[in-house]
């Protein structure tokens, strides 16, 4: 089962709102895999193949997912929420909608991490534990595509409509930081980045 891991980015720390897009590739890609291996293999023993693949994906929501919700909760979210903007009230309802649904994909996480490193540790996982690590991924995949969706098609876009060019900045600077990046001028978004 082939990943590929460190492709081309579309965005970078210039489009920081594109960043988050670029991210919901990797959580659908990455959420693809469990969901395949888990389906294919249904417990038993994973050969080399879907034991890396598995563990690359299990290590990216452990590592790498929880930046982006935290991108979203304490960077992005609040912005809108602060917004004088009329369009930025209008969608406070939707980013409580989202608020919940990083919660109920967080428990799911812990689940699948958990009954995952069981499954990596004993080499295959009870008849009861296959069948519940099958449905809390699917439960998260369908999660997954109504509240990427939304974020795609409504939230970013009005982000980059009515955030202004500094807090576009700041977004970019957060981000950074959460993964241990300091940005330099030449990084940073311009004010003909945003769409305003």
């Amino acid at each position: 089962m082939a990943i590929t891991i460190g492709s081309k980015l579309e965005s970078d720390y210039a489009n920081p709102l594109g960043m988050l897009s670029d991210c919901h590739r990797r959580i659908e890609r990455f959420l693809q895999v469990l969901l395949t291996v888990t389906q294919k293999v249904r417990g038993r023993e994973l050969s080399e193949e879907y034991r890396t693949a598995f563990t690359t994906a299990l290590r990216y929501f452990h590592d790498g997912a929880p930046k982006h919700t935290r991108d979203e909760e304490e960077s992005l979210f609040p912005r809108l929420r602060q917004s004088s903007d009329a369009r930025g009230q209008q969608v406070v309802m939707r980013l409580d909608e989202l608020h919940q649904d990083h919660a109920v994909a967080d428990a799911g996480h812990q689940t699948v991490e958990a009954l995952g490193s069981r499954w990596l540790a004993d080499g295959c996982l009870r008849c009861e534990d296959g069948q519940a690590l099958t449905e809390v991924l699917e439960l998260l995949h369908t999660l997954y595509q109504r509240h990427i969706a939304i974020e795609d098609a409504e939230i970013f876009p009005l982000a980059g409509r009515i955030l202004k060019p500094d807090e576009i900045h700041a977004l970019a600077h957060e981000m950074a930081a959460r993964r241990g990046l300091r940005l330099d001028a030449q990084m940073l978004p311009s004010s003909q980045t945003t769409n305003r």
